[in-house]
């Protein structure tokens, strides 16, 4: 999921940083927007691939309690 935000946002970011001419709507920078998409999409890709590797990486264990029930005590 954050990976494919991020490539949104990269994409987003890059269509106004270089293909929008006209750069400012009153008192936006529009370019300065698109560089910040562009920056918040890089993070959103390392996010996911960091979190990916850390949900590899686990280990799960299982614990079965048994018991006996009417015989002689085990040790």
């Amino acid at each position: 999921m954050y990976i494919g935000g991020g490539i949104f946002l990269l994409v987003v970011g890059a269509i106004l940083a270089f293909a929008v001419n006209d750069q400012s709507i009153g008192s936006v920078d529009l370019e300065m927007i698109g560089w910040i998409c562009m920056g918040g999409g890089v993070l959103a890709i390392l996010l996911s691939l960091v979190l990916a590797t850390q949900r590899n990486n686990t280990s799960h264990t299982e614990v079965v309690e048994r018991r006996n029930v009417g015989g002689p005590p085990q040790y």
